[in-house]
């Protein structure tokens, strides 16, 4: 009988040893991170810098269509605002999805409305979908939710006149490393999800890179020190890296980066950390002769990108890229 009890007792112990912890859910969307909150900290360390912040401004070259339901989980539907540019013509357009950054927990998707409508009025249709962040859902759950965003912007292809061979994502921070992981894991099964237009393809044509990393467990990387608190990434696999090591290899684009990765758009600041992994990526593209491009805003700040100086030539460095690698197809 003592030797059931003990049996039983590891058993238990083992599976919550094991479980992935839920502790990070809250069922509410976590408002830590805003581009007013970017502002005032950037004001603060950069002070010798004149930061202009970007106003989400409508122009009459732009089509806008707000809060988009793309995906239905249970009773969460999840929205994307669409910007569509107003000139006419015969030829399909590039489609963009933009992926906003939070750490995977808070953020939003209206802070990169600004660089949607930039882009949408230089010939691109943008879409800015939200994901569950892991306040209310673990990974996986943002990967099967970007990838049905994917799915949907493909499937209403003819209704915004996208060419479906010119389709890239965009991301900063989480949203970066969710770009390069959307790039390198398209059509993989393990990624896709359940529902959600699951007769059209995840392949994207070009991903850029704003201050994501590419890999969690690396030299590099700050993630999954959770001495003080628990890290952004520890929330989002409900697991410490020590954990599960597996889990936290198989969500770094790094792991997946090789001969079918789309050609990649780097644009970083300089703080270091937020690239961990990038040399690395970056020699396994170039082993297959495959497009890069890194550009590194010296003196800035990891939020850079919501902000002038950086925000123009950040537009730029993304249009220029396109045309670039999008000239091809």
């Amino acid at each position: 009988m003592k030797n059931i009890f003990t049996l039983s007792f590891l058993t238990v112990y083992l599976f919550t040893l094991n479980a992935q912890s839920t502790k990070g859910i809250t069922g509410k969307r976590d408002t830590g991170y805003t581009t007013f909150k970017a502002y005032k900290d950037i004001k603060k360390s950069h002070p010798h810098v004149d930061i202009a912040w970007v106003a989400d401004k409508p122009t009459h070259l732009v089509k806008e269509m707000r809060n988009v339901v793309y995906h239905t989980i249970g009773n969460r539907a999840l929205q994307l605002d669409a910007f569509v540019p107003k000139q006419k013509g015969r030829k399909l357009r590039p489609a963009l999805v933009i992926i906003h950054g939070g750490g995977w927990r808070t953020g939003d998707r209206s802070q990169h409305i600004p660089l949607a409508q930039h882009l949408a009025a230089k010939g691109y249709v943008c879409f800015t979908p939200e994901y569950r962040l892991s306040t209310e859902a673990l990974y996986p759950a943002a990967v099967h939710d970007l990838k049905a965003a994917i799915r949907w912007v493909r499937s209403h292809a003819k209704a915004y006149n996208i060419d479906t061979n010119r389709i890239a994502t965009i991301g900063f921070s989480a949203g970066g490393q969710l770009s390069a992981l959307m790039g390198a894991t398209g059509d993989m099964p393990q990624f896709e999800g359940e529902s959600g237009n699951l007769g059209h393809s995840t392949k994207v044509n070009a991903v850029v890179d704003i201050d994501g990393i590419l890999a969690f467990i690396h030299p590099e990387s700050g993630e999954g020190d959770d001495s003080r608190s628990t890290s952004a990434a520890t929330y989002w696999f409900g697991y410490t890296k020590t954990e599960n090591p597996n889990l936290w290899h198989e969500g770094s684009a790094l792991t997946y980066a090789g001969e079918k990765t789309p050609p990649t758009l780097f644009l970083n600041s300089s703080v270091d950390r937020m690239h961990a992994g990038r040399e690395d990526y970056l020699k396994k593209l170039a082993a297959h002769n495959i497009y890069t491009e890194v550009h590194t805003f010296p003196d800035s700040p990891h939020s850079f990108c919501l902000f002038e100086p950086w925000f123009t030539p950040t537009v730029d460095y993304i249009d220029a890229f396109l045309l670039r690698v999008f000239q091809k197809k």
